[in-house]
C-alpha cells in the first residue's frame, strides 16, 4: 500500500559525451501524492556538469510553486558541494576562484542559487549524495533519460501515478555521505567488478558498459558495483544469495 509523504522526492542526473559534446539531462519528481512527472531535453554541445546542473534546475523549476521539503537525490558530488558549499565563497570573491579566475558555469550557478532562495525555510531543500550505477532505481532512471537524450534518442516521459510507473523510487540509497575530496592528481579507485542478476544467473563485469548492455530494458535486473572480493559476497547476501553462488564473466 502507497503512503503519502509531506516532502517531494526528486532524482536527476546529466550524461554528455565528449565533455564538451552532445548532451542529456534527466529528472524524476515524486509528489507527496504518488504522482510522478519525469522530466529531460538534450543540448547539442555541453558539459557533463552543465547537464547535471541543468537536471537539477529545471526539476526545482517545475516544483517552485509547492512550499515543501524536498529531499533531492544526485549522484554529482560537484552540484551538492557547490550549492551547499563553494558558493558562499565565490560570491564574496565576485564569482573568482581561490586561484582568481573565473567560476565555471556562474550563469547556472546563480539560477540554481535564486530558485533554492525563494523557496524560503518551508521549502527547504535536503541534498543527498546518490552514488552512481549501484543499482538505485530512481537514479538508474535519470541516467537512462539523461542518455537517451544525449544520443538523440527517443525517450518517453512518464507522468502519472506511481502505481503504475513500475519503478521503485522509494528505494532509496542507505549511504548517502558525500564521498571524501581526492587530493590532486589522485586518480580516482576503480572498481573491482560489476554485478548483474537476472533470474538469478549473476554474471561478473570488469566495466560498467558491460554491465549496462546485460541489464538495460530488462525488467527484474539488479546490478551493483564492488570494490573488492569482499564486497562482491555482500552484495550476493544482499541478493539472497550465498557464497558460493556461480558467477559466470560478461
Amino acid at each position: 500500500m502507497q503512503t503519502t509523504r509531506d516532502y517531494i522526492l526528486i532524482y536527476s542526473d546529466g550524461a554528455c559525451s565528449g565533455n564538451p559534446g552532445p548532451g542529456g539531462w534527466g529528472s524524476v519528481l515524486l509528489f507527496p501524492d504518488n504522482q510522478v512527472l519525469e522530466l529531460g531535453a538534450g543540448e547539442a554541445s555541453t558539459t557533463n556538469n552543465r547537464m547535471e546542473m541543468t537536471a537539477a534546475l529545471e526539476a526545482l523549476r517545475a516544483v517552485a510553486h509547492l512550499k515543501m521539503p524536498i529531499h533531492f537525490y544526485t549522484d554529482s558530488t560537484y552540484l551538492i558541494r557547490g550549492i551547499t558549499q563553494w558558493i558562499f565563497g565565490w560570491r564574496r570573491k565576485n564569482w573568482q576562484t581561490a586561484e582568481g579566475g573565473e567560476v565555471s558555469n556562474r550563469d547556472l550557478w546563480e539560477d540554481i542559487s535564486q530558485v533554492v532562495a525563494a523557496r524560503g525555510a518551508q521549502g527547504k531543500i535536503e541534498w543527498l549524495y546518490s552514488r552512481g550505477h549501484v543499482g538505485t532505481p530512481g537514479n538508474e532512471r535519470c541516467d537512462r533519460i539523461a542518455v537517451a537524450f544525449s544520443k538523440k534518442e527517443y525517450v518517453q516521459l512518464y507522468r502519472g501515478d506511481l502505481e503504475h510507473y513500475g519503478i521503485d523510487l522509494l528505494n532509496v540509497p542507505t549511504n548517502t555521505a558525500l564521498p571524501e575530496m581526492k587530493g590532486a592528481g589522485e586518480k580516482k579507485k576503480e572498481a573491482f567488478s560489476y554485478l548483474s542478476n537476472l533470474g538469478g544467473l549473476v554474471y561478473r563485469h570488469r566495466n560498467w558498459p558491460s554491465c549496462q548492455k546485460r541489464v538495460s530494458g530488462q525488467s527484474g535486473a539488479k546490478f551493483k558495483k564492488a570494490m573488492s572480493a569482499a564486497e562482491e559476497v555482500e552484495i550476493l547476501k544482499s541478493w539472497g544469495l550465498g557464497p558460493g553462488t556461480e558467477i559466470k564473466e560478461g
